[in-house]
Parts: C-alpha cells; structure tokens; sequence
C-alpha cells in the first residue's frame, strides 16, 4: 500500500497555526514563513533531492518546506532553535504528513551551535535560512558536515549572489571563497515577496551547491581563510599591504612569487585556489 503524500501548508494554514502560537514573526530572527506551494515543490524539484536522500533542513519554522521534503526524501532532520516553533512542528507534520512521520526528526538547537546531528548522516541541506545568519550558519554545516552532497538554500538576493560570485566581480567576496573551498556554487533563481508571510522588504534568491574537494594545499583551511580574511579586511589594498596583518613584509613577498601571484593584485581577483597556495607560501616563508 502506497502512503499518502503530505498535504502542503498554504496562506491560511499558517496563519492559523501562527496564531495558535500567538506568533508574532519577527526581523530579528530572520522570520518570513512561506506561504506557497507552488514556491516549495519548486526548492524541492531545484535541490535534485531524491529518496534516497537525508535531508537537513535549518530553520523549519512552521513546516512550510518541511512537508514538501518530506514527499521526496527518505529522511528529514529539521533544526529549529525557537522553541514555540520547535514544540508544534511534531504536531503539524502529525497532521498533515501522517504517513511520514517515522520519516522526521526534530532537533532542537541553534543551527550556529551544532556539533553532530543523529544518524543516518544528511546528504543534502535543502533551508529557508534565516536571513540574518545565512553565511555562517552555512559555512558552519559545510565544514561540520562532509556527508553533504550537494544543496540548495533560499537566502537574500544580495548573499546569493555574494555566494555564487565569481573571481573579478564586484560581489567577490569572504562568502564567495570561502564557499567555494567546499563545493561548486551557483545562483538557482529568484524568489519574489509575495511568496512569504509577512512579505520581507528584501528580495530573496537560490543557492544551488555541489560538493568538491578543496583545493590541494599544504595549509590547513583556517590558515586559507585567514589569509582570505586579511585580503579582504582592506579591499582597496594590494596584497601586498593587505597580508601584512599576518606576517612581516619578507614572508609575504616570498609567498606571493612562490604562488606566482602579482603583489599589486588585489583579494577580489585570486581564485579559492590560489588562496590555497599563498596560504601554502606563508607557512613554509
């Protein structure tokens, strides 16, 4: 016997049950729930998530996108640190997703904070991030979590195209490298406001990854991306100026010949790689 799919939440599903928690969505946390179904079957159909995947999801909120992995996926682990949202999303999924409840599983955590999750390990992170602490929250999965494949997250315009930047444009930044030390990053489209409830006065984007190995490198990640930070602490510097924070002018002038890189160029310019071996250089000047 084949099982139910789940039924998707739409606008007046969630108001109802924000009102049942007497929520009040709030900037501070990032808090903009979607309201459309049209606009979840799309993240899922983007994320190329199948059923053999376990997905993990940040910040579930009232359960919007969470049912729709759930039609799809083996196993959903949905991380949620409000603990209002955290105690009724059981019950939401209960509810409209019966046949699938021995399918999820709740933690209940800061996203920032999480040291392991349950197994079986998650192969794909498939989020609405909250807005306010996409990046981190991001990097801080990619490096925790090698299980991941590949994903797909949904965060403001302007951080998905930081995200997907490439080496030489005007978004290329610390997200952008930093990115792009664990997977092949690329913008996924656009998602307007009226999507959302309450409607963000931000546009919001996709996120698609795929992951990869990093660069080959004798440096450890935190010394390539301390060098990434310091390029990037003064961007109007050469690289020459801007590495001084990290070693003294001789170390630096011999890292940037052996990495076969111009010390008037600027951060914005190198790609992950050639972070990789500049940090290479100053370990061993």
């Amino acid at each position: 016997m084949t099982s139910a799919a789940p039924r998707l939440l739409g606008a007046a599903d969630v108001r109802r049950l924000a009102a049942a928690l007497d929520l009040r969505p709030t900037k501070q946390k990032g808090q903009n729930f979607v309201i459309d179904g049209n606009t979840v079957r799309r993240i899922v159909r983007e994320s190329g998530i199948t059923g053999d995947d376990v997905v993990l999801e940040v910040g579930p909120g009232l359960g919007s996108l969470t049912l729709a992995l759930l039609d799809v996926a083996r196993r959903v682990v949905a991380v949620e640190i409000d603990d209002k949202l955290a105690a009724l999303l059981p019950e939401t999924i209960a509810e409209h997703a019966p046949d699938q409840v021995g399918a999820f599983e709740l933690v209940h955590a800061d996203a920032l904070r999480v040291t392991a999750l349950p197994d079986p390990q998650p192969t794909a992170l498939v989020a609405n991030l909250p807005y306010n602490v996409s990046v981190p929250v991001l990097l801080h999965l990619l490096a925790l979590l090698p299980s991941l494949e590949r994903g797909l997250v949904m965060v403001q315009a302007e951080v998905a195209d930081r995200l997907a930047a490439p080496p030489g444009s005007k978004t290329y930044g610390v997200p952008s490298v930093k990115a792009a030390w664990y997977a092949d990053v690329r913008r996924a489209g656009a998602i307007g406001r009226n999507v959302f409830w309450p409607a963000p006065n931000v546009d919001s984007g996709l996120v698609a990854w795929v992951h990869r190995a990093p660069p080959p490198t004798t440096a450890s990640r935190e010394e390539v991306f301390a060098v990434v930070d310091a390029a990037f602490a003064h961007r109007r510097k050469a690289l020459r100026g801007a590495l001084r924070s990290l070693a003294d002018g001789e170390r630096v002038d011999h890292a940037l010949d052996a990495a076969g890189i111009d010390p008037l160029a600027r951060g914005e310019m190198l790609t992950v790689e050639q972070f990789a071996s500049l940090a290479a250089g100053l370990r061993a000047a």
